[in-house]
């Protein structure tokens, strides 16, 4: 009503009331002085404007001024400068450490690189077979397209190549050139000169493990295998003397890199050539763990190495609760009275199965005995050899039986698989030169190694609590084997050779087996 009747007065003329002019003091509102509230807003005077825009031109006058004289006076100059300015860093490769067998016989070297365009030098390998898994290889400088180098370093990719290539690599140097804008150098500069890389000598015999890569090959195809592996230790200290495997892939092809069909023939082998099976694979033993159950039977006298045991060709075991449905366990053929000697020497699956597990009057080891003595020669553990790749293994017992199979019960019959090698057990091949190297020192464990320089460290233990007569009477039945059992080929005029040969079916169908000999 109150602005109703205020315009309705203001229409007409009529005369406004002082109440609605002036403000009453007391009820003016309180302004924050230092926020500029209640104060009347002042327009900004023409003479501060004219003031500021003479200003503005001035300075805009002076940097055109500058603008000018660098560009239309000083520019040639500049321009010159610039290019004459540019640097080119080009690398100094490092020579990489030369990889020598313990006779010096260089396997690893490098070449002058003849390709045109680039400037690092070639890795190159021995020619003679049987190295790869062992030297490895080389992933050699990458550049763009442009010339520069994205990967200045030689790197390690398998093998001694890569485990030692922090000692094999050396330090890069570099070339600093003063260039024109389109790359010419104009003027040389500072050069920081390359540190080369250290040599590498090994324990290997170049000649001894050309020889055997040659033998296991022949002997691989002659039988049909699709694989293998071999290794030759030194008993004494724990030389790796020669260690390779078949198939195996080009060191050569591989750090090269020129022949894509090769290498993709590599990935495509169903035969794995990559794998170093000598410390990668894993496999079941068979017949050559009895050695290691014999020395257990003897220590914990289960048996007189002296007594008989007949073998029949296979260990029937009645079932008490289903007669006429008995547990057959089969031996390779029918061996007649066998001792440990003997046993050792035929492989009788039977002697083995009764001490090992027990039958009638025999006792056995049984399995948390049978595990003990295969764990003191650190079958189923690393070994701790001086290249990666190195995996465990599985010795069967009740607990991995609980963790692997719905039927958790652990029986008679598990007990006598384990004692000849079979069931679960997965073992390395360097894993058994150890253990067999064992046997022939008597007991003295030694760590196998590739690099010479541990020649004089100590690098064993000793097995406790095992007597030097079961060593004996399990090296009388090793050497009779080769005289006389199942390694007849290995009775050579000139060198006494003991040994123990394993044969261990495979698979569901168990139509694939894997065949060992191990021996000193």
């Amino acid at each position: 009503m109150r602005i109703f009747n205020f315009l309705k007065k203001k229409k007409y003329g009529v005369e406004v009331e002082p109440d609605e002019i002036f403000l009453d003091a007391q009820n003016m509102p309180e302004f924050n002085t230092q926020q500029f509230e209640g104060r009347i807003e002042k327009p900004i005077s023409k003479l501060s404007i004219t003031l500021f825009s003479i200003v503005c031109g001035v300075i805009g006058i002076i940097f055109f001024i500058q603008l000018a004289k660098l560009q239309l006076i000083e520019g040639r100059n500049y321009f010159t400068k610039s290019e004459n300015n540019s640097e080119k860093v080009i690398p100094i490769f490092a020579p990489r450490g030369i990889i020598y067998d313990r006779k010096g016989v260089p396997l690893a070297w490098n070449e002058e690189n003849k390709t045109e365009g680039e400037s690092f030098p070639i890795r190159q390998y021995s020619a003679d077979p049987g190295f790869a898994h062992l030297l490895g290889y080389v992933d050699p400088p990458s550049r763009d397209r442009s010339g520069i180098y994205w990967q200045e370093d030689f790197i390690g990719k398998d093998g001694i190549e890569e485990d030692f290539d922090d000692i094999l690599h050396g330090e890069n140097g570099e070339r600093i050139f003063g260039t024109d804008a389109h790359g010419n150098v104009l003027v040389e500069g500072l050069m920081v000169p390359s540190v080369p890389g250290n040599n590498i000598e090994l324990t290997i015999d170049a000649n001894l493990q050309t020889n055997l890569h040659t033998s296991l090959v022949d002997f691989a195809k002659h039988a049909g295998f699709s694989g293998g592996s071999a290794i030759i230790i030194n008993v004494e200290n724990g030389e790796i003397l020669a260690l390779t495997n078949y198939p195996e892939y080009d060191p050569n092809s591989m750090a090269h890199g020129q022949d894509a069909t090769i290498i993709r023939s590599y990935f495509k082998n169903p035969n794995k050539p990559f794998i170093n099976r000598a410390i990668s694979g894993l496999y079941t033993p068979g017949s050559i763990v009895k050695p290691f159950v014999a020395i257990g039977a003897l220590t914990e006298n289960i048996i007189d190495p002296n007594k008989k045991i007949f073998s029949s060709g296979q260990l029937v075991l009645p079932n008490p609760y289903s007669p006429g449905n008995d547990s057959i366990f089969k031996d390779w053929k029918a061996h007649g009275w066998v001792d440990m000697r003997r046993a050792i020497a035929v492989s009788s699956n039977v002697y083995f199965y009764e001490i090992g597990g027990g039958f009638e009057g025999q006792k056995g080891l049984g399995i948390t005995n049978i595990e003990k003595y295969i764990r003191l020669f650190d079958i189923g553990e690393k070994t701790g050899i001086d290249i990666s790749g190195e995996v465990s293994g599985t010795i069967p017992n009740p607990e991995w039986k609980k963790k692997n199979f719905s039927d958790s019960t652990w029986r008679l019959g598990d007990t006598y698989h384990t004692a000849i090698g079979q069931y679960g057990f997965q073992v390395t091949p360097i894993q058994m030169v150890r253990a067999v190297a064992a046997i022939a020192s008597r007991g003295v464990l030694v760590t196998p190694h590739v690099i010479k320089k541990y020649g004089e460290e100590v690098l064993y233990g000793r097995i406790e609590g095992i007597a030097d007569s079961s060593y004996t009477v399990v090296q009388e039945g090793m050497r009779q084997v080769v005289t006389d059992g199942t390694a007849l080929g290995l009775n050579l005029p000139n060198i006494e050779i003991a040994a123990k040969t394993g044969t261990a079916q495979v698979g569901i169908s168990k139509k694939r087996m894997n065949s060992w000999a191990i021996g000193f």
